[in-house]
């Protein structure tokens, strides 16, 4: 299941930073902290902090420049961080996993362990992938060319959407924002190559026109390789046509920005109302195929616009170019699994034009990854069993305990909420549930047919299990256990529609959290991931969700107007940052994020000193606690990343750059002065009727 409004904190993929600072001045003012020779029991990696940048100016590059300088983006990635240094530990771990069950002869039929060794085999056998050329998905593309009228393209974009190929709209089964007790289906706008529509319709920026560009010629290239076995493609006409249809869907697809909204998004529609959006498309044709005609009673329909619109085009678009563009996205979606000149072309575009990839990731980690996705609890299970000590888990919900209490005292003094607001609030605190480490039961893949050697069908079929049970969701009553990130997975969440916030199992070990580790360390560091997620119950949209989830306001229109004036004064501020020259933040599109590391950080400061009890903590090379909890903070946001990866970011990315994560976050914190005696005139330096303070 999908959930539309998850709250990610994603600390690898989702986090932008510049690959340097501006001010690499050596020059340090008479106040400015210097660091001593590294320890190894406070948690903090003192050898990447750089002594000839001024914290006062430049926060994250005092505490990370050494790493910056000295880091290299690893050939096949588009970016590299601490986030990604645990992901690639745990990948060695679930690797190790693999490899162990790859060449056992006894392992049980039908079993997990089976389908993951059976599922990495099939992505490994390269020899028989290149064999067989395009002709794994001949038999998609076939329905495509057996389309003889415009009235069977839903037909056509269920299958599509059954098997997880990119169509103009999708259908996702979640909670009902407004009923969390039910689960329904949503329908959203999609179908576009490019990441943004932004790549289509701005003719400004040099960078997305050229991207643009080589897209096109990237559907040439692809096109003409499979022209060898589909004698109807016409390259370079149909690439034109393919562009320019999803030009035309561009045009009518709302932003990202639009698309936070929870109100707008939310248009509860019958089937037959459904019908009248789009007049001339056959849903009951769509819904039949998706088997989901006879399992719901409405849908929600998240961008009305972008339907009607789409309405038009399918009638304005000839089925030639319908057809080109069907085709175009089957060879696109599984030009991955193909041999080895569909792999590299793709990579060429996708890796390297947008991502700035030097080269493929290893065939062994595409494997991999291949594998969780298809069977990542069944594969998460193993890991936790192998890898997670429990201490680890009572250890963090000590931290999240201990988090929730400061959130609690912390409402009673918010100048911004009114009595009546902070009560619905505290019920909210109190009612949400906490997932930390692995679910309390694993999911059934004894329904997944698995083979050692038809690696698209593999694919197919785990898409169609997931579909499938999801589809068997409606209906029936919502699973509160249900878990939608693996153990294994670097990221966390919170979950506004289930009042729920989950830290994986692999969030739970250097470096964010070490049991061996100071109070400041694991504070600053998962403390901070903690709050963050915590915060988005209470951010600009998870705060419309009730402690029951649903889409429900307890605000009074007072508190809500206060509460705009201060996420108004925040977007200002972010706006105004800038990680490469002419690019932006957008402050409106990464505003709950914000909300959430602002709000996250400030708790979890006055969390750690809970945990304190009182005690005040020995100096460690020359810092204090309250200044070791700040770097702890800036040192989990080291990131490094390449442009064209910035750029793709900041049009989609909900997360600010990482820098700003950093640097904006601690210049609204009135004790960041006080502990580094940064003053008027350091760059750092905010007034403190500009700075935010929401928590």
């Amino acid at each position: 299941m999908h959930y539309l409004f998850i709250r990610l904190l994603t600390v690898c993929l989702c986090s932008v930073a510049i690959t340097g600072c501006n001010n690499n001045s050596s020059n340090t003012s008479s106040n400015s902290i210097q660091p001593s020779p590294p320890s190894s029991l406070s948690g903090i990696d003192f050898n990447n902090l750089d002594s000839s940048v001024r914290l006062e100016d430049d926060f994250y590059s005092f505490v990370n420049g050494k790493w910056l300088k000295n880091t290299e983006i690893q050939a096949d990635k588009a970016s590299w961080s601490a986030g990604a240094e645990l992901a690639q530990n745990s990948i060695n771990q679930l690797h190790g996993i693999i490899s162990s069950l790859i060449i056992q002869n006894n392992i049980a039929n039908n079993s997990n362990e089976q389908k993951i060794a059976y599922l990495y085999n099939s992505y490994m056998d390269t020899s028989k992938i290149d064999s067989l050329g395009i002709g794994p998905i001949l038999p998609e593309l076939a329905s495509v060319d057996a389309i003889t009228d415009i009235s069977q393209i839903p037909d056509i974009i269920a299958r599509l959407n059954r098997i997880g190929v990119s169509a103009p709209y999708d259908t996702i089964i979640d909670l009902d924002q407004k009923d969390s007790s039910k689960v329904v289906v949503y329908i959203q706008q999609n179908g576009l190559g490019l990441p943004d529509r932004d790549y289509y319709l701005n003719t400004l920026d040099k960078n997305l026109l050229d991207v643009k560009t080589k897209y096109q010629q990237y559907i040439v290239d692809m096109l003409t390789l499979a022209s060898k076995d589909i004698p109807q493609i016409d390259a370079s006409q149909d690439a034109i046509n393919i562009v320019n249809l999803e030009t035309a869907l561009a045009q009518i697809q709302w932003t990202n920005v639009e698309n936070r909204d929870a109100n707008k998004t939310y248009n509860k529609l019958s089937s037959n109302a459904l019908n009248q959006l789009m007049p001339d498309y056959n849903w009951d044709l769509y819904l039949l195929k998706t088997r989901l005609n006879d399992k719901i009673t409405y849908l929600i329909v998240r961008q009305p616009s972008y339907l009607q619109g789409l309405n038009e085009i399918i009638k304005q678009t000839p089925l030639s170019t319908w057809k080109s563009y069907f085709r175009w996205k089957i060879i696109n979606n599984f030009a991955p699994l193909l041999s080895k000149e569909y792999v590299d072309k793709n990579f060429a575009f996708y890796g390297t034009t947008l991502g700035g990839n030097k080269e493929n990731t290893p065939r062994w980690r595409r494997a991999l990854a291949f594998v969780e996705s298809s069977i990542g609890f069944g594969l998460g299970k193993l890991y936790v069993n192998q890898y997670f000590p429990e201490q680890n888990k009572a250890k963090v919900e000590a931290i999240v305990n201990n988090l929730k209490t400061e959130f609690n005292q912390s409402i009673d003094g918010l100048d911004w909420m009114g009595e009546n607001t902070k009560k619905e609030a505290k019920k909210k605190l109190v009612t949400m549930i906490s997932k930390i480490g692995y679910p309390d039961k694993w999911l059934d893949y004894s329904k997944l047919t698995v083979k050692p050697d038809d690696l698209v069908g593999n694919m197919v079929n785990s898409t169609l299990f997931e579909s499938d049970r999801n589809i068997n969701k409606l209906g029936k009553p919502v699973d509160k256990t249900e878990w939608q990130l693996t153990p294994q997975t670097v990221n966390a969440y919170y979950n506004p529609m289930g009042n729920e916030v989950v830290f994986p199992a692999v969030m739970l070990q250097p470096p964010y959290f070490d049991v061996n580790a100071s109070l400041a360390a694991n504070y600053g560091a998962i403390g901070a991931v903690i709050g963050h997620e915590l915060s988005h119950a209470f951010d600009d949209q998870g705060s419309q969700f009730d402690e029951n989830g649903n889409l429900n306001n307890w605000w009074t229109d007072e508190d809500k107007k206060r509460f705009q004036e201060k996420t108004a004064q925040l977007v200002r501020q972010y706006n105004a940052y800038s990680p490469l020259p002419g690019y932006y933040v957008n402050g409106e599109l990464t505003l709950g994020e914000n909300i959430a590391d602002n709000s996250g950080f400030a708790i979890a400061f006055k969390a750690y000193h809970l945990a304190l009890n009182g005690v005040t903590p020995p100096m460690i090379n020359n810092f204090s606690g309250d200044q070791l909890f700040y770097i702890s903070f800036a040192q989990m946001w080291r990131y490094k990343a390449r442009d064209p990866q910035i750029i793709q970011s900041l049009k989609t990315n909900v997360h600010s750059p990482a820098i700003f994560r950093t640097n904006g976050v601690i210049s609204n914190q009135g004790d960041f002065y006080n502990l580094f005696h940064v003053e008027p005139g350091d760059k750092m330096y905010i007034a403190p009727t500009e700075r935010v303070k929401l928590w």
